[in-house]
Order: C-alpha cells, then sequence, then structure tokens
C-alpha cells in the first residue's frame, strides 16, 4: 500500500485526503467502478491537519457524504504521484519499448534482428524522451534517436486498403499513423497505402476488421517492404 495526497479546488477552496495511490489510479482511469473512502474526514490542508467545515463540503460538493467527496476528488482532482510510482512506469515503458523493437526492429546493414540488451543500450544511451502513449505512436522519434547510435530500421508490410464508404470515419484513426498515400473514390470509398510494422501486422488486420465487419478490401504490396 502505497499512500499520497488527493486534492481538488472548489469554490475557491483546496481539499485534500489520503490514497492509496495504485486503487485511487485505477479507479481514476475507471479501471474499477468504485473506491472505499479511507477516511472519514476531508481536509483543506492534510499537513497541516485543517479539517473542512460541513458548510465548505456543501458549497464546494453539494454534499457533506465522505465518500461521495472522495470519489469526485480522485475522479476530477489531482492523484499526486510519487517518485516510486514514476520510476515503475518508466521501466515498464521502456520494456515495452525494447519488446516492440526486438520484434519488429533489424539491423538494416545485416538483416539480422538486434539483441534486447542492445536496444535497451542504445535507448538508454540515446535519452531518447519515452512518453506515455501508444508505442506504434512514437516509434519514429525512438527511432530517429536510436539510430544515432545503432543501425536500425523497423520491418514493415505494405498494404493496399480499399475501405467501403460507411466505414472511413471509424477505420481512419487505425490506419492514419501508417498511411503512405491515400485516394478518395467517386463512391465515397477511401483507397489508402499503408506501411505497417510486422510484427503488429495481425493485431492491425484485427482491428480493421473489426470495425469493418471484414468489409475492407486488403492486398499485400511485395518487394516493396521496408
Amino acid at each position: 500500500m502505497r499512500n499520497t495526497l488527493a486534492r481538488i479546488k472548489q469554490a475557491g477552496k483546496n481539499f485534500e485526503i489520503m490514497v492509496d495511490l495504485d486503487e485511487a489510479l485505477k479507479f481514476k482511469k475507471a479501471e474499477v467502478s468504485s473506491i472505499e473512502a479511507e477516511t472519514d474526514k476531508i481536509f483543506t490542508d492534510l499537513k497541516q491537519g485543517k479539517v473542512a467545515s460541513s458548510s465548505d463540503l456543501q458549497e464546494a460538493f453539494g454534499t457533506t457524504d465522505v465518500q461521495t467527496i472522495v470519489e469526485k476528488i480522485i475522479k476530477d482532482g489531482e492523484v499526486q504521484l510519487t517518485q516510486e510510482h514514476r520510476d515503475e512506469e518508466k521501466d515498464k515503458k521502456l520494456k515495452q519499448v525494447v519488446e516492440f523493437l526486438v520484434t519488429n526492429a533489424i539491423d538494416p546493414q545485416t538483416g539480422n534482428p538486434h539483441t534486447g540488451e542492445r536496444i535497451k543500450n542504445a535507448l538508454e544511451q540515446s535519452h531518447v524522451n519515452i512518453k506515455n502513449v501508444p508505442i506504434e505512436n512514437q516509434i519514429k522519434d525512438i527511432l530517429e534517436e536510436v539510430s544515432k547510435i545503432i543501425p536500425i530500421k523497423i520491418e514493415t508490410k505494405k498494404v493496399k486498403i480499399t475501405v467501403p464508404a460507411i466505414h472511413t470515419g471509424k477505420v481512419y484513426g487505425i490506419i492514419n499513423q501508417y498511411k503512405e498515400q491515400e485516394k478518395w473514390l467517386d463512391d465515397g470509398s477511401l483507397e489508402v497505402v499503408v506501411s505497417v510494422p510486422a510484427g503488429i501486422i495481425i493485431d492491425f488486420y484485427d482491428k480493421l476488421n473489426s470495425v469493418t465487419h471484414g468489409s475492407a478490401l486488403t492486398e499485400e504490396i511485395k518487394g516493396d517492404a521496408e
């Protein structure tokens, strides 16, 4: 159990509580639907032990029910992250990037994959900023930095996709980050050429088929893989 501070500013006043960090983050991200209040008091300054009055709570939250207010503070306010949590998240993201590159990247000089250790060392030496967003959305920036340390490129599969007009809106978010060419056809359908990392091509097809109910036509373009 790792306790941390959660707080919110309402009606011009600060309100603070102590919460379990992991449980609070799960609730904030809607990974769980409820969280048990671990306090019977709401503070205006927890460090100094200043308890919020009932009138302050009623004015700020429209209620004096502690459980309701606790949930409001966690959901809409700030949950302070500990340095330990930040370090854990950073390590977790680094491992995800290493796994992604081990699966999808090669040394273009030899055609062989890189070892996880070599990729991890290159990531650390390049001081690349790994963000808390999906890896596919930042892989170009990561590769740009890592390639200054080791020769590396992503193995991709190039695919031509024709999406019926009725599904183009839903599909765009899936294909946009991989798109190389696009052409809108007279009937409103969309024809695109995408270049997708080979290691996630199955997952890409699954997402595509899910939103188009299998109606998108795909054709792999041979001989142009990067």
